[in-house]
């Protein structure tokens, strides 16, 4: 039997996670470890600074109060027993997309990033709208992508990014990250004890996006599917900075 390891960063009640949990019980033994509260744009962050604390809801559910990489590393060492360790672990149904630098922010692609660094292949799914969401089609979606992967496999190291569009679905394109065209927008507002405080956001410009990335194929009504990685190398960038590698050591310590 397929074990499926599934989390999220919109925390434990999540309709995404709900849909998605009902979805994949036709692949395999669901097993849900999510965080306790919503933790969205907590990127690859493991918390470090104070205790973590596990509730079990039921034989298949369990919350931490903690970001979705505290999920996964949890799951994978201590919550899980030996003979529920699963074979895939998918992390979703994000409530919006996940697109271009977007990614490097995002929870829900964190959550499948640690399981693919701990060696099992991880998914992320995010739906992407503003609002009306409708998780049934991304849930199918997320059906046939478990099962090709677990048929075909990833390569090693490598996780997918998935981001479905609402409404029609045209098809599936393999696409590069694109780059997001925004701004941070900064927002300062007083509280009820005149202290101030903050509200980052972002304002979007309208521009066509390249082709061959994640936000095209969005537009142009596909599945997007991005194949990641913990290798953060620029591996193109290794030839043209070669010349550091002739500074010696008196250069180095040289004001």
């Amino acid at each position: 039997m397929t074990r499926i390891l599934l989390t999220n960063d919109d925390g434990i009640h999540s309709d995404g996670l709900i849909k998605l949990e009902e979805a994949l019980r036709e692949v395999g033994e669901v097993y849900v470890v999510a965080p306790a509260a919503e933790m969205s744009g907590a990127s690859h962050s493991l918390t470090l600074a104070r205790p973590l604390r596990i509730r079990q809801v039921d034989e298949r559910h369990w919350t931490v109060d903690g970001t979705p990489t505290d999920c996964v590393t949890l799951a994978l060492n201590k919550i899980l027993s030996a003979e529920q360790l699963p074979n895939i672990c998918a992390s979703g149904i994000n409530h919006g997309g996940n697109l271009g630098d977007d990614a490097t922010y995002s929870g829900t692609v964190a959550g499948a990033l640690e399981a693919t660094i701990l060696g099992v292949p991880g998914l992320a799914f995010s739906l992407v709208a503003r609002e009306h969401f409708n998780f049934t089609d991304a849930a199918r979606f997320a059906v046939t992508a478990l099962q090709k992967v677990l048929k075909e496999g990833l390569p090693d190291g490598t996780l997918l990014n998935i981001n479905i569009p609402p409404g029609e679905v045209k098809g599936v394109r393999v696409t590069r990250q694109g780059i997001k065209n925004a701004r941070p927008v900064i927002t300062e507002h007083i509280d009820p004890r005149g202290k101030p405080y903050f509200w980052i956001g972002e304002e979007y410009f309208n521009s066509s996006a390249e082709d061959g990335t994640d936000y095209r194929a969005i537009e142009q009504g596909y599945v997007s599917v991005t194949p990641l990685c913990s290798d953060m190398t620029d591996h193109q960038a290794l030839t043209s900075l070669d010349t550091w590698n002739y500074i010696r050591a008196g250069e180095v310590l040289h004001s």
